[in-house]
């Protein structure tokens, strides 16, 4: 026991003096909350499920996402488009990669876990978050490893990071070993995107003091709370799409509270490349519009997939008087009521009323919060302290299986040689939470009450001193 339980005390050196707020650095004993966020009750909607958010995994998509190694020429990171002081946007109309600049304006980022629509991109070509986020990597003008036309290709990447220190102790973290895979990358870097969350914004004040979307905040102005009414309430149209009466029917495309894209939306009737030259009418994907300005009141960059939309009444104007590009026979049919063209017909204080609500949906936490802000130092150096070896001289054994991992009740622990032998289960400080003797080779364990996080496993001959299996599993 000896061997485990000093190393195991050596993780809690650094826990008892607190967490350690140095640029450059991660102590993995005291990992940021990203597991356990607080989130309103009237938010309903999580893509989470099949890849929960851990403070492990996030910490390492955390650093994936800001770590410029993750180029050809190590110049360009995911944070390079999408900087948290702009939402995890880009002020830029496109984007610079390593190779020119990107074919459309960067999306931002923000509550991106709080979506019914899967599929991501402008044109969502990825059909999850997950599979997004290699592609950027991939991509011959972004991050380089194409694998085409002299490129390296990603294997070339993975072979990269796995010589580097800090990946080796991240991936030992989540995963348990240092492999590096794609697949791998994929959920760290999606569980820390789905981590930016933006709730504090006075929208979200306002909404908890009352039952439901529709009724007047108290803490709106008169027009704010108009504009919210102008948002939410369906329009009134003749029979040749102009508007009579009602809402703008914002709402119909861009759900509260959420303010999420509706799934299967058609295109808006934006379809001008970014470099004016063409016509795109696969554009049907839109970020939640949250957070569309800053806590100044400025916009988070240019609108739209073109970035050619520099201030909000363009793009009111736009949707006032919808125009139909030829050709373009995939726009959303609630901008074509009856066929035509809409018509919103919109005074100048109904405008004013709209935009002074879509003030309202911005947020603070988000633009300044250390959890999602770059873990390197001003040199590009990182340091990783705390342990994440639990045992000295073991490696996890592949013959002790816990399933199923991740956990979120019950795990059972299946050992064949289990006879004269019992199970002991460690929290990354030592702590040991619960021991069982194996009177057949799986055991079943609560882990109910165990807060989310990493675990080992550890099965030990009665009244040895060392284990002879480890292995780790994670509680959701």
């Amino acid at each position: 026991m000896s061997g485990i339980k000093s190393s195991l005390l050596k993780a809690g050196i650094l826990a008892a003096f607190g967490a350690i707020c140095i640029a450059g650095t991660i102590d993995l004993n005291n990992l940021y909350n990203y597991a356990n966020q607080s989130v309103p009750n009237y938010i309903n909607k999580d893509n989470t499920a099949a890849n929960v958010i851990t403070d492990e995994g996030a910490t390492l998509g955390r650093v994936l996402f800001y770590d410029k190694k993750l180029s050809v020429d190590n110049t360009i990171a995911c944070a390079s488009c999408h900087h948290q002081e702009f939402a995890f946007s880009d002020t830029a109309r496109a984007s610079v990669g390593v190779d020119g600049t990107t074919p459309r304006h960067s999306m931002r980022l923000i509550n991106s876990r709080f979506a019914d629509e899967d599929n991501f991109f402008w044109d969502e070509r990825a059909a999850t978050l997950e599979a997004q986020t290699t592609m950027p990597i991939q991509d011959h003008i972004e991050m380089g490893w194409s694998g085409m036309n002299g490129d390296p290709d990603l294997d070339s990447l993975m072979r990269k990071m796995a010589g580097i220190d800090y990946y080796k102790q991240l991936f030992t973290l989540v995963y348990g070993d240092t492999i590096v895979t794609e697949t791998r990358i994929q959920n760290a870097i999606a569980q820390f995107v789905r981590s930016i969350q933006s709730f504090d914004s006075k929208f979200d004040i306002g909404r908890a003091q009352v039952n439901g979307d529709g009724a007047p905040f108290p803490n709106f102005t008169a027009s704010e709370n108009s504009g919210k009414q102008l948002f939410l309430a369906p329009p009134q149209f003749d029979a040749n799409g102009s508007r009579t009466g009602g809402g703008l029917g914002c709402q119909g495309c861009h759900r509260a509270p959420e303010f999420d894209i509706a799934p299967n939306s058609g295109n808006n009737g934006f379809v001008t490349t970014i470099n004016n030259t063409g016509l795109d009418f696969t554009i049907t994907r839109s970020p939640t519009l949250r957070d569309l300005f800053d806590t100044n009141g400025v916009a988070n960059g240019p609108f739209m997939h073109h970035g050619g939309s520099t201030n909000i009444q363009t793009v009111l104007s736009h949707y006032d008087s919808i125009v139909i590009a030829p050709g373009n026979n995939t726009i959303d049919p609630r901008l074509v009521p009856g066929g035509n063209p809409q018509r919103l017909n919109l005074t100048a204080q109904e405008r004013a009323d709209v935009i002074a609500f879509l003030h309202t949906l911005t947020g603070t936490d988000v633009y300044k919060n250390e959890i999602w802000s770059n873990p390197f130092d001003a040199q590009g150096n990182l340091t990783i302290v705390g342990q994440v070896s639990l045992t000295e001289g073991w490696s996890l054994d592949p013959n002790v299986t816990v399933y199923p991992n991740p956990a979120s009740q019950w795990v059972n622990v299946e050992y064949e040689s289990y006879q004269d032998a019992e199970v002991i289960i460690y929290d990354q400080f030592g702590r040991t939470l619960a021991r069982e003797y194996m009177t057949k080779s799986t055991v079943e364990i609560d882990v109910s009450q165990y807060p989310s996080g990493l675990y080992v496993v550890a099965i030990q001959k009665v009244n040895g001193t060392e284990p002879i299996a480890v292995t780790r599993f994670i509680r959701q």
